[in-house]
């Protein structure tokens, strides 16, 4: 029987999700999928894990997320995947629901319109830090 202690990191796309709902103007959609009618819920934050692994055993997750920012036009996707840039930045040191976020980097920001529908997207790669609050 082993004596390592089950140790369940918090949801962190559950976590950012939330705290960029309460940040972004209510008119923005934020969610961890692109909703199926997209062109209609435009502006879209969209957030996932796209991977990361434990940073120090037992204590902090370092997940990388992926997120889509997609709107009507590049402007309008510019300003707002810097908005959510910065306040995902902001967020070190606090308490997002379960998430305590320890620490925060971003790893790219490319102009990446969607293939199937041209809309106008900006995709940004962070990594954070988190742990249990």
């Amino acid at each position: 029987m082993s004596t390592t202690p089950l140790v369940a990191f918090p949801d962190v796309e559950a976590a950012v999700t939330g705290y960029l709902r309460g940040q972004l103007d209510p008119g923005v959609t934020v969610g961890t999928e692109w909703p199926e009618d997209l062109a209609q819920h435009l502006p879209v934050v969209a957030v996932s894990r796209g991977g990361g692994g434990t940073y120090t055993r037992l204590v902090l997750d370092q997940p990388t997320l992926d997120i889509d920012v997609l709107a009507a036009d590049k402007a309008t996707a510019h300003d707002l995947v810097q908005q959510v840039r910065g306040l995902i930045f902001a967020a070190e040191g606090l308490a997002l629901g379960d998430a305590r976020v320890a620490r925060v980097e971003d790893t790219s920001l490319i102009w990446l319109p969607d293939p199937t529908t041209a809309l106008p997207r900006y995709v940004l790669v962070m990594s954070l830090r988190v742990r249990r609050a």
